[in-house]
């Protein structure tokens, strides 16, 4: 019952390349709160995979907040890994908050667990309109606001403080988006919205050109993107190249030659997550000599100039209005898998070991 204690069940990492269902107890929901119920909780492979694989900063360095560095030898976290994800769709069984009805289907970030008690005041929740397919409601809270924050950073870098809308930066601008995941191609799609004059998706995956080409994007490989870049796109003053290029690829290949598409004084903003060294970036080339900018795009850090007015919930917003426009093609193109939340566990050893064709992996709780 949606008021007594309830058994939680969470994804978790045992020890490297084991993942498993961690169990807890949960009490019912206090004043001011509201209970949800699991509906489908999305993979962020990118960062999900480095906790499965053992190479995540923060199992071998400790975040030391208040100077903003990694302390070396000091790891954060521990095996067994109980908690990860943040990319969920719930429905609310037990409402104790104004605002919040029961059954109401709400975007958040909870992680992969089976049902979450929440804080309306502390925690985002947003309720997904009419018309929205629930399944897409896991972009919202997260994935969807980290690619819209990268389009808000183009935009700062143009107009600074005075930004009058979301991807002016890139309005009747060429775009190259260096990677064909879910970051990338919500790039792609934010940019389109914004009228960008040319979008071309960068993948050495023929699988994630494909599905870029079925979303209506020019899609090539990424020797043949910054050929294209230097010789299509040509500004008389400027220069030869893409005036910004969203690096979502957690390769030093990819910035390098992402780099290397650039026009003079162009600037990579930067999204991707880089685990190892960067020994391929020369930035004594083209970085060196063409006056180039790498500016680092993160959920949590907003452009400084726009941090009063711009935050993680308005980015929410943003992606909400795009999937009304776009839903139905990020469900039939990026949604790769959707797989029975039970089977989770061995479907990430599959994932693993196998290295099958993927974009969006989703977890379907009964």
């Amino acid at each position: 019952m949606p008021h007594q204690h309830r058994r939680i069940r969470s994804i978790g990492i045992e020890r490297p390349f084991e993942p498993y269902f961690f169990d807890y107890d949960e009490g019912p929901a206090g004043d001011g709160q509201v209970r949800l119920d699991l509906m489908y909780t999305g993979l962020s492979a990118g960062t999900e995979l480095t906790f499965v694989k053992g190479t995540n900063p923060y199992l071998h360095s400790r975040w030391d907040d208040w100077q903003g560095v990694f302390i070396p030898g000091e790891a954060s976290a521990h095996y067994p890994i109980n908690f990860m994800g943040y990319m969920e769709v719930a429905r609310v069984i037990d409402s104790r908050a104004h605002g919040f009805g029961n059954g109401d289907v709400v975007a958040t970030t909870f992680g992969h667990k089976s049902g979450h008690t929440a804080n309306p005041t502390h925690d985002l929740l947003l309720k997904l309109p009419e018309g929205i397919d629930p399944i897409l409601g896991i972009f919202v809270a997260q994935m969807g606001p980290i690619a819209a924050n990268g389009i808000l950073h183009a935009d700062a870098e143009q107009f600074g403080a005075a930004v009058p809308y979301l991807g002016a930066g890139v309005e009747g601008r060429p775009v190259l988006v260096w990677g064909g995941g879910t970051v990338g191609l919500f790039c792609a799609l934010f940019a389109r919205l914004a009228g960008a004059s040319h979008i071309v998706v960068v993948d050495p995956s023929p699988f994630r050109q494909e599905i870029a080409r079925r979303m209506g994007f020019d899609a090539m490989g990424e020797d043949e993107a910054w050929r294209h870049a230097k010789s299509a796109w040509h500004h008389k003053v400027g220069g030869r190249g893409a005036e910004f290029v969203f690096q979502t690829r957690a390769r030093s290949e990819s910035l390098n030659l992402a780099l290397r598409a650039l026009r003079p004084q162009g600037t990579v903003i930067d999204l991707a997550f880089y685990q190892g060294g960067l020994d391929c970036t020369r930035l004594g080339e083209e970085f060196h000599h063409n006056g180039l900018s790498i500016r680092c795009a993160q959920i949590n850090r907003m452009p400084r100039a726009l941090a009063h007015a711009w935050d993680q919930r308005r980015l929410a917003q943003e992606t909400i209005s795009l999937l009304m426009s776009h839903g139905q093609a990020i469900r039939d193109h990026m949604i790769t898998h959707v797989v029975p939340y039970d089977d989770a566990p061995g479907f990430l050893r599959h994932l693993v070991h196998d290295r099958p064709d993927f974009l969006q992996i989703v977890f379907e709780h009964p």
